[in-house]
């Protein structure tokens, strides 16, 4: 028996064709400076057509995030953006991310701050790979860094190369694993937002806040830290390459 399709079925049938054959990149977008841009560089290197972006929920307790992480997608007019829920998570660890209960602090003598989410990297990548390798895109963007971050195990290239393994073995499929930003210092990457054109959209349309606080955030968690200081750092700069050369 043929089986016959209406014209939306087939019209919808070869868009996903089109999709499969054209989309070239996956960015992890979470809505926060990195990822942002991440999602800027692929578009720029790719082309918006040719970009797909996936946000996770894994229970973490701003919302906001999402919601930030959308806005992104359509500003950048990218040709798919993918929300996964991964709510399981909490069933398998706690801290200050996914928890009102647990205090954001980094302990004397501990590696991380209590804002580890253990191993979120790998399922983060791993789902992209999958979806990616659905969208016939090899390249994968993530914003991790081990320059300027908070002792994240999972933000190590070691982990990355690691990562990159398992899953070309595990989906056998050639997936690049793209880190602007591994050995990048935060001022450096402010420096980089500004030569894209986006340094309005980094400084006023993410969210990189432990404490869910958009923009400059609340000036005191970890995360504020890193940015706020590589902001300041990437300001100073600029002070002293405008002043005046003696002779």
């Amino acid at each position: 028996m043929r089986i016959r399709f209406s014209r939306v079925e087939r019209v919808e049938r070869v868009e996903l064709r089109m999709e499969k054959r054209d989309m070239k990149a996956v960015v992890v977008l979470s809505g926060g400076q990195d990822s942002a841009t991440c999602l800027a560089l692929a578009v720029r290197r790719y082309g918006a057509a040719n970009v797909a972006a996936i946000t996770f929920r894994y229970g973490q307790r701003h919302a906001l995030e999402t919601k930030f992480a959308k806005r992104l997608a359509k500003r950048f007019g990218v040709a798919a953006h993918k929300v996964v829920s991964l709510d399981f998570y909490r069933q398998l660890t706690t801290n200050a991310l996914m928890s009102k209960t647990v205090p954001i602090q980094w302990k004397k003598g501990a590696r991380c701050p209590t804002t580890v989410v253990e191993g979120r990297n790998a399922f983060f990548l791993l789902a992209a790979a999958v979806w990616a390798k659905s969208l016939g895109a090899t390249v994968l963007y993530t914003g991790v860094s081990e320059a300027d971050f908070s002792g994240y195990p999972d933000c190590r290239e070691a982990f990355i190369r690691a990562q990159q393994r398992m899953l070309r073995l595990a989906l056998e499929w050639p997936v690049k694993i793209v880190t602007p930003f591994m050995h990048m210092s935060k001022a450096a990457e402010w420096a980089l937002a500004e030569r894209l054109g986006i340094l309005d959209v980094i400084e006023n349309e993410t969210l990189t806040c432990y404490n869910g606080i958009p923009g400059k955030g609340c000036g005191k968690c970890p995360a504020c830290r890193l940015r706020n200081r590589g902001y300041a750092e990437f300001r100073a700069a600029k002070s002293v390459s405008r002043r005046p050369r003696r002779d």
